[in-house]
């Protein structure tokens, strides 16, 4: 089967049916999928850009079509693949779809495609495009970062983030770049091998070590929506006890998962909706961790098809969940003991906002320095790091202490 017709039933999962890239990259055949994956990330990086390329095409070309063109595109303008490879690949697809009357229109337009005639909006709007951020937090982000907000925006991922237990001697000789964590590395291939069942390392990314650095050592921790559980499984390292909790079953079933696979023994994992309070849980945590659902805005990098779902009308719904996690988990905190929050998206209404909205209405609590080798910015109440000098990663924690 071609990568072509693979990209393209991964994409129709995505972008017509609504699926999760990695949901829909999960349903391909056993086998090397390499480019195809490569071929789906790229349209999604780009399909801003792509929807205007077609802008250029004197008939705008029916849905079916104009995914097969995005495709050819993708190829030729950003995986490095020769022009007369691409149409000829584009054009079989269109065929192999029963499709054969539109393969003249598809041959023409890819074969006589002249970028120099792509029409680029200004300002924000380019911005948007280029991206791949909705226009929203675009907005947002330059309104916070101003001139910085174009590298902000246009990071890459520096690679695959692996989490090293032990044998890293054993991976060193392929390309990588080191992190402030010793034992977690940049690469960029990493082929996932016997070592990883063994639990001998994991993929997790810089952002999430570096929230879990944040975290003090302690002898009972609480990690509410803990889901799929690389936080759980590292704090476990440092902590007496973790309590793992998910609202969801089949989520929980990734936290043991995950728990089984790193060889972890201290960690409970327990059904719960951290927006409802549990009694047994009063008073009875050293730390809370609320790693909260959010817009991930802050992982477009990996995650490129999360834009299509990110509308500004819905943000002010996740808002007020945000604010009740935090508020209820709040009651699970010992005296003396510490809150952490954290997410990973850009946007101050989801990070300072919400920590912001609880410290006026808790005044056991209050915001204390937090720190972490990893780069990043200071905020009113936490460190946000940003995707320009943090690896492409973009990530929020903040620390409050219960007097």
């Amino acid at each position: 089967m071609s990568a072509f017709l693979d990209t393209y039933r991964v994409l129709t999962r995505i972008l017509r049916e609504g699926a999760h890239l990695k949901a829909a990259l999960a349903e391909l055949p056993a086998g090397e999928h390499g480019r195809t994956v490569k071929l789906v990330y790229t349209v999604l990086e780009h399909h801003g850009y792509l929807e205007l390329c077609l802008k250029t095409a004197q008939k705008s070309p029916k849905p079916a079509v104009r995914l097969i063109l995005e495709i050819g595109l993708s190829a030729m303008l950003f995986a490095d693949m020769p022009r007369p490879v691409a149409v000829n690949e584009a054009v079989a697809l269109t065929k192999e779809l029963g499709k054969t009357g539109a393969a003249g229109f598809v041959n023409a337009f890819l074969r006589n495609f002249d970028e120099r005639a792509v029409v680029l909006p200004d300002g924000e709007e380019r911005l948007a495009v280029l991206s791949n951020f909705p226009l929203y937090a675009v907005r947002q982000i330059v309104a916070r970062y101003g001139a910085r907000a174009e590298g902000i925006l246009l990071a890459r991922s520096h690679g695959v983030s692996v989490r090293f237990v032990r044998g890293m001697e054993n991976y060193l000789a392929l390309p990588h770049e080191d992190t402030p964590f010793e034992n977690v590395k940049l690469f960029a291939n990493f082929t996932r091998d016997a070592g990883f069942f063994a639990g001998d390392y994991t993929f997790q990314s810089v952002g999430s070590v570096a929230v879990c650095s944040v975290v003090e050592p302690c002898g009972r921790l609480l990690d509410a929506c803990a889901a799929p559980g690389g936080k759980s499984v590292l704090l476990a390292e440092t902590c007496g006890e973790v309590f793992a909790t998910e609202i969801y079953p089949h989520r929980m079933a990734l936290i043991e998962s995950y728990q089984r696979r790193m060889h972890a023994q201290n960690i409970v994992i327990r059904t719960a909706d951290s927006t409802l309070f549990e009694p047994n849980f009063a008073d009875a945590f050293d730390g809370v961790l609320c790693d909260v659902p959010c817009s991930g805005l802050g992982t477009v990098c990996e995650n490129p098809d999360l834009p299509l779902r990110k509308e500004e009308g819905t943000m002010s719904e996740l808002c007020a969940l945000q604010r009740a996690i935090l508020q209820n988990c709040s009651r699970y905190v010992r005296s003396g003991g510490h809150l952490y929050y954290s997410t990973c998206t850009l946007l101050e209404e989801e990070n300072d906002g919400a920590v912001g909205a609880f410290l006026e209405k808790n005044s056991g609590f209050r915001a204390v320095p937090a720190h972490s080798p990893l780069p990043h910015e200071r905020t009113r109440y936490g460190l946000q790091f940003l995707p320009d000098n943090a690896y492409g990663a973009g990530f929020y924690v903040a620390k409050l202490k219960r007097s």
